[in-house]
């Protein structure tokens, strides 16, 4: 049977090796009831026409241009799309997925994060989209908690995700 898992399940895989999450920035605080909260890390401007076809051989992801924090680690964000990195490495095993969701006081700003589902089996340092709505933009300050990640247990273990992003920005 598929279930959320609990703080304290999420609290015991953190202790395996390699943990479920590493690289917290705040424990404490980013260890939630259903799920941890991931933390900013980097924003970047899309520079250039992305390309999905229905072969992948001939995908193109948009090419981007990394923005620079002020002096307090705050990034000013006039109203569009950005790809922002996490600070978090996730690493899946084989029996669970995650889906992750703003955290609310983003929507209240008129800010979300667009995300893709965290197969069961990946590892890496995930990349989002996020849109700032608000038409005067948005502060947003480095290792701010931006989106949270809720961890499903599968039913069975299923190969693991074995796509191009696998260890994505963990160099």
């Amino acid at each position: 049977m598929t279930a959320v898992l609990t703080k304290k399940d999420i609290k015991n895989l953190l202790k395996q090796k390699p943990p479920l999450v590493e690289g917290l920035t705040n424990p404490e605080e980013q260890l939630q009831p259903n799920g941890i909260d991931l933390t900013l890390r980097e924003v970047s401007m899309l520079q250039s026409t992305g390309r999905i076809a229905a072969d992948n051989s001939q995908r193109v992801v948009s090419s981007l241009s990394p923005l620079v924090f002020d002096g307090l680690g705050y990034i000013q964000l006039a109203p569009g799309i950005y790809n922002i990195i996490y600070n978090e490495v996730v690493n899946l095993p084989e029996n669970i997925m995650a889906l992750a969701t703003p955290r609310s006081s983003l929507l209240r700003c008129g800010v979300t994060v667009n995300t893709a589902v965290w197969d069961a089996g990946y590892c890496g340092r995930s990349e989002s989209l996020m849109v700032v709505y608000h038409p005067q933009g948005f502060q947003l300050q480095k290792n701010a908690r931006v989106i949270q990640l809720v961890f499903f247990r599968l039913t069975d273990h299923t190969q693991g995700y074995q796509g191009i992003y696998q260890k994505e920005n963990t160099d």
